[in-house]
């Protein structure tokens, strides 16, 4: 038997190199397979796309991404040319004379990667075929109504037969690996193996199928784990199926991946296999990156949605909007799992507790969640219009003041104030004012809902009573679209918005990673998650105090829901006594807590999950050398030495605390030092320790 090859890398600024030289990149293939490639429908479009970079920096022409075809989307988004490799070229032909429309391309994104996708229309014709294939394979039958079954099929065949047809060219190398995404991607993985075809592969689930019905269902289901009867759950909710075919991808592959440890435990029990190595989500930093300027943006942003208040709280703005703030949550549509019901009922809290108080601070929060409607709120458009006009008649009566006053100071005059504004002046400006007299309250809503009856963030905010009255201190606005810089309503993007913004708030039940928390922290807003989130687990992890650096990580496992809606309760108060020197503190620390999310060093995770994936399917060629999955010792922030910005140790008595405390706080606090020390509590990126020589590590001690 050959000597084995071992595997292990070092890294050169802030990439892998390989280590073993008669082991080039060049000798491998690697192919990333999911049905979100160039196709947004979820999350994992986000990993995909965000992660593209730093594969393709590692992987250069021997990258490849697989993918359904859709015409809309490779317009916009590739653009096409020819394969740079023989072999995939020679695979791709061989499958368009068997009449199979394939399509190759740059994918324009970041990292420009090669796309490879599979015309599924043109293949339809074999479906029965290969339905009967895949029942030969694993004894899964695929029922003739659901679509996205059917596709996953025909999607998954097409993967298989090319891989089958490119792994013929080859002899001894290169040797190809194949990462496949969620349920989707998993026939090609399943019949990849079943014909034997010498491919390392990969499996990656980033939510379980069953685990978000059973969340959606409002059941306890954290705590009951090893209760559930798996098969009759899910043949109930109509997808034994896909379960099946999820299940079936997961112990066939290589290598099984999660992408936190709160999913890893999940499917322990939901697939009934450990996760070899934990997949943490990343973000591509760079891309979010304002250097000394995200205070700017967040001010700039921030004068943007107080323009929007303006119109909308018309007739009603007695509050000052310079000690207004900003919460917001976002995402699907999923009241119970994105923790939406949680938030409204933390959120009546809240305003109980600011109005006792006798508190200056209003807060103003943001639900942007898509849903149907059928337009605008004509009261919402109203109040914009409003808002223009007063603008406008402001700025007439401001431009003829002006010249009054220029032409009195040039005779050398001070002004009679009494008359520098004359009869019609005052009649404009009554007429303005008349004009902002409102019969009713702000809308809670921005859109006209075509269900509002059945709607479970409205029908919650009627319980509660959040109507938007004068008194309360808390008031809502439910944006059921994604946001654009194109509205007449709310004219920014969602990044932009989330800048403008005080703290978002996303206190999930089920949400295997959370890419919303993660886009707020590099771009240095604060946030509200749980440890049931993969992120929040994650910053649990590696951050000693969380909350001071702006991450508050509420218990939706270990405590009771009303437990844990008053410790959200106490956290959004404590948020609403900080002063806006404290806020200005944390949002430094939030945005250098960037590090910890960039790709460059989570992408450490997926390397290794490569490396595994080939010394488990070429034992001969390959051995793995690290003697456990990727360490991050060190890798950890530390509790900052000053103490203002967390609610828990800065909390006055009173929300009204003397200014003289304020000085204090700016005494202690040094942002360069701060910095310096957390800059060095990140270790170089992707430093794996190797093992002894002569020991060899067994497969099953490869666990995260």
């Amino acid at each position: 038997m050959p000597l084995a090859r071992s595997l292990s890398m070092t890294s050169l600024n802030g990439l892998p190199q390989w280590e073993d030289e008669d082991l080039p990149v060049e000798d491998l293939l690697l192919f990333e397979v999911s049905w979100e490639v160039t196709n947004k429908v979820g999350g994992i479009y986000t990993v995909i796309q965000s992660k593209a970079k730093i594969t393709a920096d590692e992987w250069g022409e021997n990258y490849f991404m697989v993918g359904p075809y859709f015409e809309h989307n490779v317009k916009t988004q590739v653009e096409a040319c020819e394969p740079p490799n023989p072999a995939v070229k020679k695979a791709m032909d061989t499958m368009k004379s068997q009449g199979c429309q394939v399509f190759f391309g740059r994918w324009l994104i970041e990292g420009s990667p090669y796309v490879l996708l599979f015309d599924i229309g043109s293949a339809a014709w074999n479906l029965d075929r290969w339905k009967g294939e895949f029942w030969d394979a694993s004894n899964i039958g695929i029922p003739f109504h659901d679509r996205e079954a059917n596709d996953a099929v025909i999607f998954g065949s097409l993967t298989a037969c090319f891989l089958k047809e490119l792994s013929c060219q080859f002899d001894d190398k290169p040797n190809i690996i194949a990462h496949f995404h969620e349920w989707q991607a998993g026939v090609g993985l399943i019949l990849s193996r079943s014909q034997k075809l010498p491919v390392a592969t990969i499996f990656t689930t980033h939510a379980t199928l069953l685990g978000r019905y059973l969340c959606a269902a409002s059941i306890d289901f954290y705590n009951n784990l090893d209760q559930f009867d798996i098969d009759k759950e899910a043949g109930e909710r109509q997808i034994y199926h896909r379960y099946c075919m999820e299940r079936a991808s997961v112990h066939c592959a290589h290598v099984f991946t999660t992408v936190s440890q709160i999913t890893a435990i999940e499917a322990e029990h939901m697939l009934k296999r450990n996760p070899d190595v934990v997949t943490s989500n990343g973000l591509n930093v760079k891309k979010f990156s304002a250097t000394h300027e995200f205070q700017n943006l967040h001010s700039m942003y921030k004068a943007r949605i107080q323009e929007f208040i303006r119109g909308h709280f018309y007739g009603h703005l007695d509050f000052s909007l310079e000690k207004t703030l900003f919460f917001f949550i976002a995402g699907r549509y999923e009241y119970s799992n994105k923790g939406a019901d949680m938030f409204l009922e933390a959120l009546s809290r809240l305003n109980l507790l600011l109005r006792v108080h006798k508190t200056d601070v209003t807060v103003v929060v943001f639900f942007i969640m898509p849903a149907k409607t059928n337009n605008f709120n004509v009261e919402t458009l109203k109040g914009q219009a409003v808002r223009k006009q007063l603008w406008d008649t402001a700025q007439s009566v401001k431009e003829k003041f002006g010249k009054k006053l220029y032409n009195a100071l040039l005779k050398g005059e001070i002004p009679d104030l009494n008359k520098i504004l004359d009869r019609d002046d005052i009649t404009i400006m009554k007429r303005a004012i008349f004009s902002t007299q409102r019969h009713c309250l702000p809308p809670v809503t921005t859109h006209n809902m075509i269900d509002d009856g059945n709607d479970p963030i409205l029908n919650t905010i009627r319980r509660i009573g959040l109507f938007n009255n004068r008194t309360d201190r808390v008031k809502v606005i439910l944006h059921p679209e994604f946001l654009s810089s194109t509205s007449p309503l709310l004219p920014l993007d969602y990044e932009e918005f989330v800048r403008g913004c005080h703290l978002g708030v996303f206190p999930s039940y089920y949400e295997p990673w959370g890419y919303t928390p993660a886009e707020c922290t590099v771009m240095g807003i604060p946030s509200v998650t749980t440890n049931l989130s993969g992120f929040g687990c994650f910053m649990q992890e590696h951050v000693a105090d969380p909350a001071a650096y702006g991450i508050y990580i509420v218990d939706r496992r270990f405590r009771s829901p009303d437990d844990s809606c008053n410790q959200l309760t106490q956290f959004l108060y404590g948020f609403c006594q900080q002063s806006r020197r404290q806020r200005i503190i944390q949002r430094n620390r939030t945005e250098r807590l960037s590090d910890l999310l960039d790709w460059r060093y989570l992408g450490r995770y997926y390397i290794h999950a490569r490396h595994l994936a080939l010394s488990r399917t070429f034992p001969d060629k390959f051995e793995m050398e690290p003697s456990a999955p990727p360490k991050t010792e060190g890798f950890r922030y530390p509790r900052p030495s000053s103490v203002p910005p967390s609610p828990s140790v800065s909390q006055h008595s009173s929300p009204h605390h003397s200014e003289g405390e304020d000085e204090d706080e700016d005494e202690r606090y040094d942002e360069d030092e701060e910095a310096e020390r957390d800059r060095q509590n990140i270790k170089s990126p992707f430093s794996l320790g190797v093992l002894p020589q002569g020991k060899k590590k067994q497969y099953g001690e490869y666990r995260n």
